[in-house]
Formats: C-alpha cells, structure tokens, sequence
C-alpha cells in the first residue's frame, strides 16, 4: 500500500493555505529576548557561537546577536557574533535590538563598519494606549523618537525592521502613524509584536490583514511576527500569522524567554517541516535543544514535544503492542508513526519500548528480544512481567537485567 494511503490528513482537508507553496524566513531570538528569561544564565561566548552554527545548519534566516545598547559587555560579543558570521560565512543574517533612541543605534552602526558586514537594526517602542499611560508618552514623543532613530540608521546605511512593542493590544489609528512614519523614514521591515502574550489565532489574522491591507499596501516593506506565550499560544499564534501572510517569524529555543517565554522556535521547524514548509535537514534539531537547555540551566521536561524524554517513549502495552506489530513488518516508516504524529527518525530520534506496571506482554517480548534474551522463555517472561505489575512507575534496564539474574541463578 502506498503509504500516504494509511494516514488521512485533516488539516490539509481543512487548511485554507498550501503549506507546501508557503515561504516564510525565521528569525531566532535566543541569544536576546532568551535572555531575558529572569531564571536562565548568559551562555558563554563558544556556546553562542556554536548555536549561531547549529541556527544555520537547519535553516534559520536570520538571528537576533544582542541589544548593544546595553554596555560594553554585550557590545563586545556582538561583534564577535558578527565577526563568526562574517569570517565562517554562515548563512544567516545578524540584527541587534535597539531601542528607538540613536544612542543605542550608534554601536551598531560601529559594528558594521567596523566588520563590513550588513547588520540589521531592530528598533522597538511601545505602542499600546496601556503602555503610554504607565511611561506618560504621548504619540507625538513615539513619533518624534520614531523619526529621529530610524533616520539615523538608514542614513548610516543600517537595514531596519521597525518593532511597535505590545501592537496586539494598540489602537488601529496608532499603528498606522508609527508604521507609516518608520516606512517614510526608511524602514524596510516592520514586526508585529505580541510582547504580552495577548493574541488569539484570529486576532493575529486580523491585525496581520489590517497591517498589510492598510499600512504596508503598495510598499515593499517586509511585515514579521513577534509573539510570546502567556496564555499559551505563542506557537500556535505563529502559524496563524504565516496563513495571515507574514514574511518572517521570531521565536526562542525551548521557548526560553521573559516570563514564561516566547514562541518555540524547535516546534516551529517540527511543525513547518511536517507541514511541508521547511525542508531542511532537522536532524540537528536535539542537539540544539539540548545545548541551550545546557547553557542556560533550564533542563527539557520529560514530557516536552519531540525532544523530551518521554516524547518517543512508551510503557503502555495498547500503544506498544502496535508499534511492535509494526516493527514486525519490517516498516520502520509505519512504526514511528503508528502511534505518532512526529516521525521521530526525521528528527535524530527513535522510539523506545519500555516496561511499566501498564505494559502488556508484548513491551517484556520485546524488551528481551532487543536485550540479547530469549523472549519465548516462560519462565524469563512470567518474571518481568510480574515485576512490572507490582512496580509504581516504568522499570530501569538495569533493574531487568538484575532480575533476570536471578531467575537464571537464584
């Protein structure tokens, strides 16, 4: 049988785009708003250099290197991110954030010189009528900031993407003064951000429709999306975005970020790739992960999709019994997907039978049978089996091994 044959998609009876004709860049946010999570550590410098390759490897655009407004520290490795991206010419495109003041534009603009290399200016103000009470902003002063900045950098020969903080709780009328003026004022990008983690999925296809339709119209301005998670939606709010008809989106490793983070940047490429939107090799994609957990002294939960422990894992005799019956078939394609949406071995990955009080017979065969053990052996069988029922949680390989020792030599 053909295998696109045993798996009827629904989502693709149902989605209003064509995933596989999308084209979307991602922009990686790690090395900054990563940062800004209040329980991680900075990475060291030979980490950050390393994920900027791994970033490359699996087909991310662009990466966001550091906001040198903030001291010489982060200047410093910004220049040696540029300086690694410019001399191993690693295909991908360096931006730094900046708030909309020259003073943090200026080192930027040192860095490129310096390096000869483009670098893009990422610059950010708050736009919701929320934020502008607490800062006692008025638009006028957003305005003037807005001109002065962008100006600044575009006459220094700086790319910009214009970044309005908070847009998903902004008023319509706003938007369009802030955009309009960072367009006028050279801005070749303008990022929709969702700083609090406010938007629905039709929010997101709204504001995106009312910014392309009303703002950007006619212009060659790219148009990004920004987007966190505090309510949970930061990844599902992406794909919104891209069906809506962004040209490129931001999120983080793991989802690492202020408060509880930003939009998942792995989900993201798992999710594009299945979805036919991301081609690229993803086989990088656990080493990446658990880099950046390293680094930054936040471990991957057991449970997280695709790349936690038990993301491939099972001890349940049901769910076992059929990924054996397809292993048994000689199909590794029908048995990483027999009781999975994600083919593991498309990621670096493969599934794992393990023995728990919830296993069937079928978890100890094969367990025994993958561990050097004759599986029709009665005795060897009754065995682990009983121990798995009186156990309270899923049985090491250690612990099988010890007790089959003692079956042999009691």
């Amino acid at each position: 049988m053909d295998e696109r044959e045993l798996i009827y998609d629904w989502n693709r009876a149902a989605s209003a785009l064509d995933w596989s004709r999308a084209r979307v860049d991602l922009n990686d946010e790690t090395l900054r708003d990563g940062l800004q999570s209040p329980s991680v550590r900075d990475p060291s410098l030979e980490v950050k250099r390393r994920l900027l390759h791994l970033m490359a490897d699996l087909g991310i655009a662009a990466a966001d290197l550091g906001l040198p407004g903030a001291g010489p520290r982060i200047v410093e490795q910004v220049r040696a991110l540029a300086r690694e991206i410019r001399d191993q010419k690693l295909a991908i495109a360096p931006n730094c954030a900046a708030r909309t003041v020259v003073a943090d534009v200026e080192p930027i603009v040192r860095i490129a010189d310096e390096l000869g290399i483009r670098i893009e200016a990422a610059t950010f103000i708050g736009s919701s009528p929320i934020r502008q009470y607490a800062e006692d902003w008025t638009l006028d002063r957003i305005l003037a900031s807005t001109e002065e900045a962008v100006t600044y950098a575009v006459q220094h020969g700086l790319p910009v993407m214009y970044v309005t903080e908070d847009t998903t709780r902004a008023r319509p009328e706003t938007l369009k003064a802030l955009y309009r003026t960072a367009i006028d004022c050279g801005a070749g990008r303008i990022c929709i951000a969702d700083t609090v983690g406010h938007a629905t999925p039709d929010g997101v296809k709204a504001l995106v429709k009312f910014v392309k339709e009303d703002i950007v119209k006619g212009n060659d301005v790219k148009v990004d999306w920004h987007g966190h998670r505090d309510r949970g939606m930061g990844l599902i709010n992406c794909l919104a975005a891209i069906e809506a008809g962004v040209d490129r989106v931001h999120a983080t490793a793991l989802g690492v970020g202020e408060r509880v983070g930003n939009a998942e940047m792995d989900l993201l490429l798992v999710n594009l790739n299945l979805l036919g939107a991301h081609r690229r090799d993803l086989s990088k994609l656990p080493e990446y992960c658990r880099l950046v957990a390293d680094a930054v002294g936040m471990p991957i939960p057991a449970n997280y999709p695709v790349l936690g422990a038990d993301a491939f894992r099972t001890g349940t005799g049901v769910h076992a019994a059929a990924i054996i019956k397809a292993k048994k078939k000689g199909h590794d394609w029908l048995a990483n997907r027999v009781y999975s949406s994600v083919p593991a071995e498309e990621f670096g990955l493969a599934q794992k039978i393990e023995i728990s009080p919830v296993s069937g017979l079928s978890n100890v065969k094969y367990w025994l049978e993958t561990h050097g053990y004759d599986a029709d052996d009665e005795a060897t069988c009754a065995a682990l089996f009983d121990a798995a029922k009186r156990a309270d949680r899923v049985l090491t390989d250690e612990e099988c091994h010890r007790l089959l020792k003692q079956v042999a030599w009691p």
